[in-house]
């Protein structure tokens, strides 16, 4: 899919462009406020960075760890090398005892791995338990971000689908009343549920525990219910001590959402009386990423929509634009090392203002990151042909000075003599939503030699 065609997609409806850019960066001006309000706010970001760092230098240690404590405590560990080998482990355990019908708390691995289509496919009902999940599940599309799933959808949008397929009233779009009938919904299946399937926000090696993060309740309610807990957590989850998890618990929500602390943390050491609980350890393509030196640090990421949130070419063109289940900054760094070829437009959907990297918890060097995949991809030949031509003639051009000067010169005479219309049709497709400067009328360069030398000494 290519970046900039969805975007324009999108791009069509203003009024869900504006409203979509105040909602998400309304979260971006919470998420500031309690940073700004937090003591110690960046030394929390460089310790956390600094766990994540030392973490993936010892990861198979940590691992190696985290199995035997988590084995210990009763849970069963499973290894996943790729999506097709963890969906095909999460049925075997559901086919094992009879489940078919899972309750499902939000979790971005899963949809990483298309489980939900795999799983149906095969005689189970799955049911997203997350409001935002469940609400993208009934409209049969995937989540738009990390962490709010429907932000594209309206109220009234959303009060049409429960209309059709919940039986609301008609017209009915206030948000607790809509909650209240998914709420009613989702009791019905919680209460049906054969067993429970939760991600994994972060899993310590030194108890085998895990953590799950959520505002809703849903995971606890359908841990609580099911008598088999299926927990799929990627290898990047890991963190090596219970002290750190205080680090990043102060981290997660405030970057997320612009809260101080989620409304539930729970903490999972073991299966419950008379029940099983399963973790499903996945790598999916995270090996192959730790071993890129320039883009290792993005396993780091906390998945929590920060860089999303600021970042103006998400803001503007929504998720689906990006044709990754992650979108934003941290897709754009991730896709192209899941599929080169069919993501190479995406690191070229930013406009490097360099604001993901500030607001990452976890320190993330996102712009970076986005400027070497541009770089790689373009030695890898996977760059359109114009694009290709037009770097190498501006390589030229830039490598000598006097080259530049008369390119400025001839540019300038075209601003001024060829007709707009002409010019905006060969800087395509720069000009399809920008205007053409006006041609200044002096160069700097000419500004300087005669000023040259006229200036109060520095």
């Amino acid at each position: 899919m290519n970046h900039s065609k969805a975007a324009a997609a999108f791009l069509a409806d203003q009024p869900r462009v504006s409203w979509h850019d105040q909602a998400v960066w309304a979260v971006r001006a919470k998420r500031d406020l309690q940073a700004h309000s937090t003591p110690g706010w960046e030394r929390l970001r460089e310790a956390a960075a600094g766990i994540k760092a030392h973490t993936m230098g010892r990861l198979a240690d940590y691992l190696e760890e985290f199995e035997g404590n988590a084995t210990r405590n009763g849970a069963v560990v499973h290894w996943a090398r790729d999506a097709a080998e963890h969906n095909r482990i999460v049925l075997g355990i559901l086919r094992a005892r009879g489940a078919t019908r899972l309750v499902k708390s939000k979790s971005m691995l899963t949809e990483e791995c298309g489980l939900n289509a795999f799983l149906e496919a095969n005689g189970v009902t799955v049911t997203d338990t997350d409001l935002g999940e469940r609400i993208v599940q009934l409209a049969g599309v995937p989540p738009s971000h990390i962490v709010m799933p429907a932000i594209h959808l309206r109220q009234d949008e959303v009060g049409d689908l429960f209309h059709r397929l919940l039986g609301t009233p008609k017209g009915l779009s206030d948000p607790t009343q809509l909650t209240a009938a998914a709420r009613l919904h989702l009791r019905e299946r919680f209460l049906a549920c054969d067993a429970a399937l939760t991600g994994v926000n972060f899993a310590v090696a030194e108890t085998g525990g895990l953590v799950v993060v959520t505002n809703e309740g849903n995971a606890d309610l359908g841990i609580t219910l099911a008598p088999v807990h299926i927990a799929s957590m990627g290898i990047e989850k890991l963190i090596p001590r219970l002290d750190h998890l205080g680090v990043f618990l102060r981290l997660l929500a405030r970057s997320a959402t612009g809260q101080p602390i989620s409304a539930y943390t729970t903490h999972i050491h073991s299966p419950r009386a008379g029940g099983e609980l399963h973790i499903v350890i996945v790598d999916n393509g995270r090996t192959a990423q730790l071993a890129r030196p320039a883009f290792r640090r993005s396993l780091h990421c906390i998945r929590c929509g920060a860089c999303l949130n600021t970042c103006p070419v998400f803001r503007r063109s929504g998720g689906y634009s990006y044709g990754y289940v992650l979108p934003g900054p941290i897709g754009q760094v991730l896709a192209p090392g899941a599929d080169a070829r069919a993501h190479r437009d995406l690191p070229f959907a930013s406009s490097l203002c360099l604001s993901c990297g500030d607001v990452c918890p976890v320190q993330v060097d996102l712009p970076d990151q986005l400027y070497r995949w541009r770089q790689q991809l373009g030695d890898a030949g996977l760059l359109s042909l114009r694009k290709r031509a037009a770097m190498k003639v501006a390589g030229w051009v830039l490598a000598r000075p006097w080259a530049y000067e008369r390119t400025a010169k001839l540019a300038r005479w075209a601003l001024r003599v060829w007709p707009r219309r002409v010019l905006a049709a060969l800087a395509r497709p720069y000009t399809v939503d920008r205007e053409l400067p006006e041609a200044p009328a002096e160069a700097f360069r000419d500004w300087y030699r005669k000023h040259r030398g006229r200036g109060p000494a520095l």
